[in-house]
């Protein structure tokens, strides 16, 4: 004979975290990010969205991306359904040292890629050193940028 214990929450708190996902875990629209030299690339996984249902947009430094997933119409019944349909969107702060202006979006194979540079005045530069003057008593260095 088999004992199981059984948690008639459990069922239910699986469904909440398919739908809704975790803090560790987004359901709907999961995101890496990472630095590549002087850019920043960041990418959506959005399987089974059209690319013209896909809508970026830019406000202060806002970054909102918008999507679809649609239903599927016609005669047929569903034997399972675990993918999230419908729109949804999700937003990231993204900070003062990038450019905004020159942000790359590309779709390919159910992954949204955006390449966002870093800005030029974020990027490290070299201070010229010059010397002003003859005399020697009060040598001095100038900087100047």
């Amino acid at each position: 004979m088999l004992l199981r214990n059984t948690d008639p929450f459990r069922d239910l708190d699986r469904l909440a975290q398919q739908l809704m996902g975790t803090t560790n875990r987004p359901a709907v629209m999961p995101m890496d990010a990472w630095r590549e030299g002087d850019r920043f690339v960041i990418e959506f996984d959005l399987p089974g969205v059209t690319p013209d249902s896909i809508d970026l947009d830019v406000e202060r430094n806002v970054l909102t991306v918008r999507a679809e997933r649609v239903a599927r119409n016609g005669d047929w019944e569903a034997l399972a359904a675990e993918r999230p349909r419908g729109a949804f969107s999700r937003q990231l702060v993204l900070g003062d040292n990038l450019d905004l202006e020159r942000i790359d979006a590309s779709y390919e194979h159910g992954v949204l890629r955006l390449v966002v540079p870093v800005a030029e005045r974020a990027k490290p530069r070299k201070i010229e050193i010059t010397q002003s003057g003859s005399s020697r008593t009060g040598d001095h260095a100038e900087l100047t940028a």
